[in-house]
């Protein structure tokens, strides 16, 4: 048997990547892998995608062994992926044997819209947007406190959520208090859409989420690019912003009919930038 060698200089090509899986969110696919031996320098992994069928096309370049492939749409598609791997000569592996991940779809894509502030289209529309945070003190000496649909989302909604971590806003502990009403109790259990364009890179921190008093869960959130204070469009060309979506069930047994109130508590860690809050109910 022949032994695989380099354009036939009598060196091996870069071993070929095993391991290859992934994961999938809103508007994100999350690629893992093997990393190949240290004896092997690596140049980059070349990351490559095949949707629908469609020839395989180069997607990315990393030095690392995982890669996340973002702005996929709020519709949940399947998309197989692959690695070569290039190294520090220029010589390329075989292919990877490929992994098909589908992003997930969007509550904001399949539910039916209930009570909701922003527009959920990447762009900053609240009060104090983007660069105006030291102003939340005196703008919001009580934090934010939102009825649906009565509140103005440009006067009664901050763009940016303040956390302990924050000295401008006091160095203490935050709410949102989103108020909206039911005309009767949910026969299945809702949605909560709670989109950002943006967070602070070292340390967006954590939150509490409650409803009608009842603690939920800890939502933790997903560093981003630090940008979102001074920034406030995360659509436009080459934006620095990093937009992250959390969406999680909510058991209908914790609603009634009437209003009900969503508090998002925060309490560890620094700012967010809110581009969208929201209460969907199931088809």
């Amino acid at each position: 048997m022949t032994e695989n060698t380099a354009a036939g200089r009598g060196r091996p090509n870069p071993p070929t990547i095993t391991g290859l899986g992934g994961t999938g969110d809103i508007g994100t696919a999350t690629l893992s892998w093997t990393p190949v031996p240290w004896a092997t320098v690596v140049d980059h992994y070349a990351v490559q995608v095949s949707t629908a069928g469609s020839p395989w096309a180069p997607l990315a370049k990393t030095v690392y062994p995982h890669f996340v492939h973002r702005g996929l749409g709020f519709t949940g598609v399947t998309r197989s992926y692959r690695i070569v791997t290039v190294d520090a000569a220029g010589n390329v592996s075989a292919p990877s044997a490929a992994a098909d991940v589908a992003n997930k779809t969007s509550v904001t894509v399949s539910g039916t819209p209930i009570a909701w502030v922003g527009s959920f289209d990447g762009k900053g529309e609240f009060a104090l947007t983007p660069n105006k945070s030291a102003q939340y003190p005196v703008k919001f000496p009580n934090d934010v406190d939102y009825t649906y649909p009565t509140s103005v989302p440009t006067e009664d909604w901050c763009y940016l959520m303040p956390g302990p971590a924050d000295k401008w806003a006091g160095s203490k502990n935050h709410q949102v208090l989103f108020r909206f009403d039911l005309p009767e109790a949910p026969a299945k259990d809702l949605d909560l859409a709670l989109w950002l364009i943006d967070s602070h890179a070292k340390i967006p921190g954590s939150a509490v989420l409650s409803v009608n008093g009842t603690t939920v869960d800890r939502l933790t959130f997903l560093p981003g690019a630090t940008k979102g204070s001074t920034i406030s469009d995360s659509t436009l060309p080459n934006s620095p912003l990093k937009p992250s979506y959390l969406e999680r069930p909510l058991p209908k047994d914790l609603f009634k009919p009437g209003q009900n109130v969503i508090q998002l508590l925060k309490d560890n860690g620094s700012w967010i930038a809110f581009d969208a809050f929201g209460i969907y109910g199931r088809p």
